[in-house]
């Protein structure tokens, strides 16, 4: 599970195109984007619901969106002080909704000692209403800086990464985004990564079309597969210029996804014929303990992997990088037998199929 190309986030619905669930998807639409993530809670209470009427606003925007094939995700922006009320107050509002994922906005409140129990107590409520559904966190940009931040107790049970790399009162975020993905990368546990790029104004700073050129393609180049922006409402009404060159840039979606995409969803179908497909009938798989060639020696490999090594084993991409006929790929993995955190491939490829791959992890 992870996201691909464009996307925004949206705080107040009602000062994002007057409150009009329409013409926000139309510019959506325009714009290519494949997710939006609207503001659904703020601690234990529901967020953008009108105060006047007590009107929902969010469910006609997620059937907008939905309605024009793009993903509505829900953010929420937690404290700590309640964490099982947080917890069910983000499981109710995920179920009320329907969307297609969740985001933990967890900040400030969350570098005060001893709030790495309060993560895992939300954590763990959480995981108990939405055992399955895709969720992220989103939270500052350099995990150096913050340190007292809970990292491993937020991180070890989401499926995304999306840091905040806002480069205020600068103008370099491709080395920010590049320093950002390196230092989580050191770290245990890695979720793939979709960051968050600044398009607003504040404190006499603004984002620039040029910044948004960068921060994009430097994402790509690390082979980030998505990308979003804070916030909609700021950047349509002073921002134009950024706008449109984020709406303008072209981020196609995978529909022919890259081998190492294809080699972790077979994976994730646990079907040996998808994965053996994958592999030249005479390709080479290579382990630190041995080698075989040929169809029936790899499928022989990866049933025992399915039933024994890691039973009902969920497979994350956490990186790739390579081109042509080689690449490298880093993966997770969870399992009914233990985890995996360092799962690290190499491919060699010939007309698009594996000709030689070395793979090696641990299981703890």
């Amino acid at each position: 599970m992870t996201l691909e190309g464009k996307g925004f986030f949206i705080w107040q619905i009602r000062n994002c195109e007057n409150g009009d669930p329409k013409a926000i998807a139309n510019l959506a639409v325009q714009a290519n984007f494949t997710h939006i993530l609207i503001k659904i809670a703020n601690g234990t209470l529901s967020y953008n619901v009108d105060p006047s009427t007590g009107a929902d606003l969010v469910p006609p925007l997620v059937k907008t969106l939905h309605d024009r094939k793009i993903q509505a995700w829900g953010w929420h922006y937690i404290y700590g002080i309640d964490p099982v009320g947080e917890a069910n107050k983000a499981i109710q509002r995920v179920k009320q909704l329907g969307l297609n994922g969740y985001v933990i906005d967890a900040e400030a409140e969350y570098q005060a000692p001893g709030k790495d129990k309060d993560a895992r107590v939300f954590m763990s409520q959480l995981r108990s209403g939405l055992p399955n559904f895709p969720v992220a966190l989103c939270s500052y940009r350099y995990p150096s800086y913050h340190p007292q931040f809970p990292w491993q107790a937020f991180l070890e049970k989401c499926d995304l990464n999306m840091p905040q790399v806002y480069w205020m009162q600068n103008h370099n975020p491709g080395e920010q985004l590049i320093r950002c993905v390196n230092e989580f990368k050191a770290m245990i546990p890695y979720r793939p990564i979709i960051p968050v790029g600044a398009a607003f104004e504040e404190d006499n700073w603004a984002a620039t079309p040029d910044d948004e050129m960068e921060f994009l393609k430097t994402a790509q180049t690390l082979n980030l597969s998505a990308a979003s922006f804070w916030e909609w409402a700021n950047c349509r009404e002073y921002l134009p210029e950024v706008w449109n060159t984020i709406r303008d840039y072209p981020w196609p979606t995978s529909t022919n996804p890259d081998i190492t995409q294809a080699y972790i969803a077979a994976l994730n179908t646990h079907d040996l014929k998808r994965v053996v497909s994958l592999y030249d009938p005479n390709g080479v798989h290579v382990t630190p303990s041995r080698t075989v060639k040929g169809s029936t020696a790899i499928n022989a490999w990866y049933d025992n992997l399915f039933k024994k090594t890691l039973p009902n084993a969920t497979f994350t991409l956490t990186s790739f990088d390579g081109a042509g006929s080689s690449r490298h790929t880093t993966w997770t993995a969870t399992s009914s037998n233990g985890k995996v955190y360092d799962g690290s491939d190499t491919f060699g490829l010939l007309d698009g199929k594996i000709t030689y791959h070395y793979t090696w992890f641990t299981i703890s």
